[in-house]
């Protein structure tokens, strides 16, 4: 795998972030609605842009070597006052397998407690979705529990695993 970096979601990101969240994977594992409505990819690129001027959400795409796109590393919540943000992170088809998930998480969480200040970062995670508890894991998050029927999604309730860490928790 070569070096990954990440860089402010924006319209140049488009093209990608469309195909993204087109992918039945990404679909049944994350919070984008299913189908996503028409324009989506270009409303949530623009909505991450205004959150970040109010400091609330942040959008990063990851970039791998000499500018693949190989997924998102999200914030979708900062609570500044608090000391707490919720992270998340997506993979393109292309990039999964390799390690991406687990760099996109540990770039985040390195900016949340770095850049950002933050306290506590978690991750809310789909009790289906296992490859994306093992990233967690190896990332050093600690699983806090499980939140029942937390996301409404096509028509159907889903529950989720809560995990988080600390600045203070050891390295993995």
């Amino acid at each position: 795998m070569r070096e990954i970096t990440l860089e402010r979601l924006n319209r140049r990101h488009l093209s990608a972030v469309r195909r993204l969240v087109g992918d039945p994977d990404v679909l049944r594992h994350t919070r984008i609605p299913e189908p996503p409505p028409a324009r989506f990819a270009e409303t949530w690129i623009d909505s991450y842009g205004a959150s970040r001027e109010l400091g609330t959400r942040e959008g990063f795409a990851a970039i791998e070597g000499a500018g693949e796109f190989v997924g998102l590393g999200l914030a979708p919540e900062i609570d500044r006052a608090g000391g707490e943000v919720e992270l998340g992170y997506i993979v393109a088809p292309t990039a999964r397998g390799r390690g991406v998930a687990t760099e996109i998480l540990r770039l985040l969480t390195d900016w949340a407690f770095g850049e950002l200040g933050a306290m506590r970062a978690y991750l809310v995670i789909d009790v289906e979705n296992h490859a994306s508890a093992r990233v967690a894991e190896h990332c050093g998050y600690v699983r806090e529990g499980v939140m029942r029927s937390i996301h409404l999604k096509q028509g159907e309730r889903v529950d989720a695993g809560l995990w988080s860490r600390l600045p203070s928790d050891p390295d993995p």
